[in-house]
């Protein structure tokens, strides 16, 4: 968020600069956008009025990028041609997520919360993503909006095994090595 109020303390006084910020359907509280690069904003630095010192006491900044003592120049075209990007990111929609198929999602929506496998990629995140999930004992197919997953980190493709070991085939008749022990008599 400290990247929204530099932007607004470098723009009051008058700090030319570049703020590369995408359309996103989940976006920072208070802003219909997300930063591309959070924490960072590109200030162009003139040789001549405010030095490098000054600029790092406006509010919301914390200092330059440096490599070895120097900080590095952003040539004009990379910029353009970022900004170029950044407007045709957001002219096609914005930056989403984009689940491939296999990767392991979360389903949270209301009191539902499941993981589940994508069967198929979305197509906008305002369509909904089709999955398989363990419900009741099954695999089961359903389709889920997009604003209602996230990403599993660190999962497997495989289904995390949250269910207790079957121990009955109902009504009283146990499975083969579950169930009493009778011991033998010695």
């Amino acid at each position: 968020m400290c990247e929204y109020k530099a932007a607004a303390a470098l723009e009051s006084e008058g700090h030319d600069f570049f703020f590369p910020r995408v359309n996103t359907p989940k976006p920072r509280r208070g802003h219909d956008d997300t930063p591309l690069f959070p924490g960072y904003l590109f200030v162009r630095f003139k040789s001549t009025g405010i030095g490098l010192a000054a600029i790092t006491q406006i509010s919301g900044l914390a200092g330059w990028v440096e490599f070895d003592g120097e900080v590095p120049s952003v040539p004009d075209t990379i910029i353009s041609e970022l900004s170029r990007t950044v407007d045709n990111v957001n002219m096609n929609g914005g930056s989403w997520r984009r689940f491939p198929p296999g990767e392991m999602v979360r389903i949270t929506s209301g009191w539902m919360d499941h993981v589940a496998k994508v069967l198929e990629q979305p197509q906008s995140p305002d369509s909904k993503v089709s999955v398989i999930l363990h419900f009741m004992g099954k695999l089961v197919r359903a389709s889920v909006p997009w604003k209602d997953l996230e990403p599993v980190n660190g999962g497997s493709d495989e289904f995390p095994s949250n269910r207790p070991v079957r121990r009955t085939r109902g009504k009283g008749r146990w499975i083969r090595g579950h169930g009493p022990r009778v011991l033998d008599a010695v």
